[in-house]
């Protein structure tokens, strides 16, 4: 088995070490090293090239909503994590946008945090339970230029738009459609221009916003 390799960072070394042992346990998943704050976290991530990047956002030197933002600018595949205390909507609005995919509470790692690498690290988004709450006001009180040209895509499209914000790999979806997975990736290429969209947090929130999540979920 093919494990989940995962990058922690956090100034704490205690939570750290906890961690580190909270995942040990999982025998599809490494630590393959730790960050003690926001620019260390840029460079090992670049360094080792983990999976998944689980990481705090109050850091000192770089915060980890900075982090996100430069890993997103290296380019680096990983997917992000952030594990913190801070429930305020404000810091989970910031974390999707600047490309985080998932966000969990520290109060809840010791029963969360497993399964949200795994969601994350299979394209899916994870959000504690009353995040989803929180999205939905917000999607709901935005509507933004996005929608204006929302009825462009094709309904090829609009499949491809759905499967995505669902969580389906590239090649998940292309076995749905019976398309290439570089079909796939054309698709997206167009819906993402079409909509100017950057991250695919904002494919969510277009896809909740005109219901095309409800037959894919």
């Amino acid at each position: 088995m093919e494990k989940i390799r995962v990058l922690l960072a956090d100034d704490h070394a205690v939570l750290r070490a906890g961690l580190r042992a909270l995942l040990a346990g999982e025998p599809d998943m490494e630590v393959v090293g730790e960050a003690v704050d926001g620019e260390d976290a840029v460079i090992q991530t670049e360094r080792l090239r983990p999976d998944v990047v689980v990481l705090d956002i109050a850091m000192p030197r770089l915060n980890g909503l900075g982090a996100i933002r430069r890993i997103r600018e290296l380019g680096l595949p990983c997917k992000i994590l952030v594990l913190t205390m801070h429930a305020e909507e404000q810091y989970l609005l910031q974390v999707l946008r600047a490309g985080g995919s998932g966000y969990v509470l520290k109060a809840s790692a010791d029963t969360e945090l497993m399964e949200a690498i795994r969601t994350v690290h299979r394209g899916d988004a994870f959000l504690y339970p009353s995040a989803a709450a929180l999205l939905l006001k917000d999607y709901r009180g935005c509507l933004g230029e996005n929608d204006d040209h929302f009825d462009d895509l094709s309904d090829r499209e609009r499949e491809v738009l759905a499967l995505t914000a669902a969580g389906y790999t590239n090649q998940e979806i292309a076995d749905k459609l019976v398309i290439s997975v570089k079909t796939v990736d054309t698709y997206r290429s167009r819906i993402m221009e079409k909509l100017n969209l950057h991250h695919r947090s904002e494919l969510v929130k277009v896809a909740l916003r005109h219901g095309l999540l409800n037959a894919h979920v």
